[in-house]
């Protein structure tokens, strides 16, 4: 974790910074909370400390956008056509001004706000959720909820998150015991629809069912697939939405996969294809993400695409809807369901089938 703060300003000062309702006189400093750079894109969300965070938005370039807030878990995820492009920590309302659950619309953006309400206490890369006070913006972020109702953020993820959000994005705040599992502890992929914010209620592939395809009667949106080495699963969204999954066998199961984001581009790799021996390989070339970086640019061979073997079936409806600029994401982390379990008490702080 790194703090900054500039070297005038009084202890005292540094120490109340922690709060939304921190005074400072027109023109003092801004500080920068929580850590300068992302984390590698393959941290489990839980090992991240206060202030930590990670974004990838390369993963994917586009389509739409939403954000949940586990208030239980004190992160945010950030996903985008169905893809998660960033998580982090976050400190949220202390007790008596808990930040409120529920499906939000970012309302205004101002890159540069200072509270009107607690002193010009300055809220960087605000993104206002409600029109009497609750926000994200960067801020303290001691591990706990010790806000005044704002959900605070570390100041290049704010960044980061401000620079690729619109008015009218999709916030959903949610706590464990009023929300769903799904929307309380985030799966690995978008767990709400991006337009009104509703769970997505998919169900988990039945025994003996080894794909599910269900692509809306109107397409053509971007596309993007996630492969789970930990579920043996493959995902496949279209326009934010999920229009199908299959398990999958994987060769040499004891070989990890690792955690890769690669996008389509024009041409052919060099092979046969193992999943469609009539078509091409596609060309899928490494993307510049954090921790993986040194494969930017790298070519996924045939023989790596061949340790994932898919139903003939379910190839055969994703490879006609490839197109250049299609994103495949590859975790070996469970992806279907996750349990971290509620924030532990620190101090006096207050704490699926598919």
């Amino acid at each position: 974790m790194s703090w900054s703060l500039r070297p005038c300003l009084p202890a005292l000062l540094t120490s109340v910074l922690l709060a939304c309702s921190v005074p400072l006189p027109a023109g003092a400093a801004v500080p920068s909370w929580g850590a300068k750079a992302s984390s590698p894109v393959g941290t489990p969300p839980q090992a991240l400390r206060p202030g930590e965070w990670i974004w990838d938005g390369d993963a994917s370039p586009s389509g739409p956008i939403a954000a949940v807030v586990s208030l239980t878990e004190q992160r945010v995820y950030v996903y985008r056509n169905g893809l998660p492009i960033g998580i982090s920590t976050v400190s949220s309302g202390k007790p008596g001004h808990e930040t409120p659950t529920g499906v939000f619309t970012i309302l205004q953006k101002d890159k540069d706000h200072r509270s009107s309400t607690y002193n010009n206490a300055p809220m960087p890369y605000q993104q206002r959720l409600t029109w009497d006070g609750v926000a994200l913006h960067a801020g303290g972020l001691p591990g706990y909820p010790e806000s005044h109702g704002c959900v605070h953020l570390p100041s290049e993820f704010a960044r980061q998150l401000f620079d690729a959000t619109h008015l009218g994005m999709t916030v959903v705040v949610a706590q464990e015991g009023t929300s769903a599992d799904a929307l309380a502890h985030p799966p690995g992929f978008m767990p709400i629809d991006a337009a009104s914010g509703a769970e997505d209620e998919r169900p988990r592939l039945a025994e003996g069912e080894s794909y599910r395809w269900d692509p809306p009667a109107a397409g053509g949106g971007p596309l993007s697939i996630l492969v789970s080495g930990g579920d043996r699963r493959v995902l496949v969204f279209q326009d934010g939405v999920e229009i199908g999954r299959a398990r999958f066998e994987l060769q040499e199961p004891q070989r990890p996969l690792g955690t890769h984001v690669f996008q389509l581009r024009e041409g052919r790799a060099p092979g046969a294809n193992p999943q469609q021996p009539d078509t091409p390989v596609p060309l899928w070339v490494g993307l510049d993400v954090p921790g993986v970086e040194s494969e930017a640019g790298q070519v996924l061979t045939a023989a790596r695409m061949a340790r994932v073997v898919l139903p003939a079936g379910f190839a055969g409806r994703v490879y006609p809807l490839l197109r250049p600029g299609t994103t495949l994401m590859v975790t070996d982390a469970p992806v279907l369901e996750r349990q971290t379990g509620p924030v532990q008490r620190v101090f006096d702080a207050l704490p699926p089938d598919a």
